[in-house]
This record gives C-alpha cells, sequence and structure tokens, in this order.
C-alpha cells in the first residue's frame, strides 16, 4: 500500500490531480482507525477518534512534503496521534449541564423514534426543533451536552429508563454517519459551510488552534466558538449523508 499511496501523493503534489488525493485518502483509513484504536476505552466512542483522525489524515496529506525523501507514514503517523490527544485534551474539562438542556435531551429522546420511523430516516437538527418546540440552537446544544466528555456517554443508556443509549436513538452511527471516514467525503462537508464557519473548522483542525485562540482571532468569545463548531459539523454530517452511497 504504501509504494501506492506514494505514488498518488507525488501525482496530487506534483500535478494537482485532486483524485489521487481523494484515493490517497480513502486507502490511508485503515491507518487511522488503527491508530484511533490506540485510544478507545478512554470515555470516547472510537468512531468520534476516526473523525477526528481522519482531519488529522487531511492534514498530513496536504502539508507532506514529496521531495523531502521520507515515508509518508513517519510523517502522518504523528500528525494523526497529535490531532486523537489534543481532542482528548480539548475536552477533558468536566462540563456542567444546564437543567433545560438536560430536560430537552429528555424530550428529544421520547420523539425520535416516532420521528425516525415517519421520516424513514434520521431526523434533521430542525426537524427535531420543530417536534420539540425548541430552537435550532438549542437542540444543537442539548445534542452537544449528552455527547461531552466527562459527563456521560452517547452510548450510556438514556435517563428516559429506556434500554436504548442516545447515540443509538439519534442514528449516529448509521452508514450516512460512518461514511465521514472517507477523506474526500469531509472534504466535500466543509464545502457546505459559510465562509465563518469553515474558517473557525480550519483554524481549529487544520491550523491546530485553541478555541480560545479562534476566539481572539475570529473576534468572538469562546463560547460562541464552541456552538459555530458543533453548527458546523451538523452541516458537514448533513452534506455528508447526501453525497454517501444509499443501501438498496
Amino acid at each position: 500500500m504504501e509504494r501506492n499511496v506514494d505514488a498518488l501523493l507525488r501525482a496530487y503534489h506534483r500535478e494537482g490531480d485532486r483524485a489521487a488525493r481523494d484515493q490517497a485518502l480513502l486507502e490511508l483509513m485503515p491507518l487511522v482507525r488503527a491508530l484511533a484504536n490506540r485510544y478507545s476505552g478512554r470515555g470516547e466512542p472510537l468512531e468520534d477518534l476516526v473523525q477526528v483522525g481522519s482531519l488529522g489524515l487531511i492534514k498530513a496529506v496536504d502539508r507532506f512534503d514529496v521531495d523531502r525523501g521520507v515515508e509518508f507514514s513517519s510523517y502522518a503517523v504523528p500528525t494523526i496521534v497529535g490531532e486523537i490527544r489534543r481532542h482528548f485534551r480539548d475536552k477533558a474539562w468536566a462540563m456542567h449541564v444546564p437543567r433545560r438542556l438536560k430536560e430537552l435531551s429528555v424530550r428529544l429522546s421520547r420523539v425520535l423514534d416516532g420521528l425516525t420511523n415517519e421520516l424513514g430516516r434520521s431526523p434533521t437538527i430542525p426537524e427535531l426543533a420543530k417536534a420539540t418546540g425548541a430552537e435550532e440552537e438549542e437542540v444543537i446544544d442539548a445534542l452537544d451536552s449528552a455527547h461531552a466528555y466527562s459527563t456521560r456517554s452517547l452510548h450510556a443508556p438514556f435517563e428516559d429508563g429506556g434500554d436504548d443509549s442516545l447515540a443509538e436513538k439519534l442514528g449516529v452511527e448509521d452508514t450516512g454517519f460512518e461514511e465521514i471516514e472517507d477523506g474526500s467525503l469531509i472534504a466535500a462537508g466543509l464545502d457546505a459551510l459559510d465562509e465563518r464557519e469553515r474558517r473557525i473548522v480550519e483554524l481549529r483542525f487544520f491550523d491546530e488552534l485553541t478555541q480560545s485562540q479562534i476566539a481572539a482571532q475570529v473576534g468572538i468569545s469562546q463560547m460562541h466558538v464552541s456552538r459555530l463548531l458543533r453548527r458546523a459539523l451538523v452541516i458537514m454530517r448533513g452534506r455528508i449523508e447526501e453525497m454517501a452511497p444509499r443501501g438498496e
């Protein structure tokens, strides 16, 4: 695989072949998953770590110097691992979840099954907002708080007494969501963002700035940066689901 990837990277960097870039990203995903597996069992779902590692892979592919005479893996591995470690550092603070978000999370859990059955798919953020009578920002915040590190896992049984986890009810492990492992789809997801959202995502995952540094550079609060990042990921997921192959 290394030889084929090297050829693809040369085609991308020397000839501007975007198809070669996308194919290289696809072939390198097993490396990302293997590295993400090293950090599983630490309070974060494996698929989340794979997504974070995928962004590190994109960064490595785009920044790699094919003329230096070094193996790509020797450059990519520390870049991917660094992205995963930074993800844990960013989420290692204990998050106090306001009561209103806990109550909204319960309402979301109660309407999700009905909406999923009615629509034949996982509901979107606007559909969840309409069903619960909440604002879209509130729905995003509720989902964010349910997913917070050191607070509760998406895969823990939900608070309404049922056996299903919020992740299972939200369908975050359905085919469309797992397709985000394909780096080319992540790139397409970025194209769905507006200028500010894309800039914030790129500052965070490609320029490696902290949320505080992004806030200072963009001129908004750190909390606003956090919300915009969450909204951007929701938008990216929607675009990825549109592009992902559908089952028969």
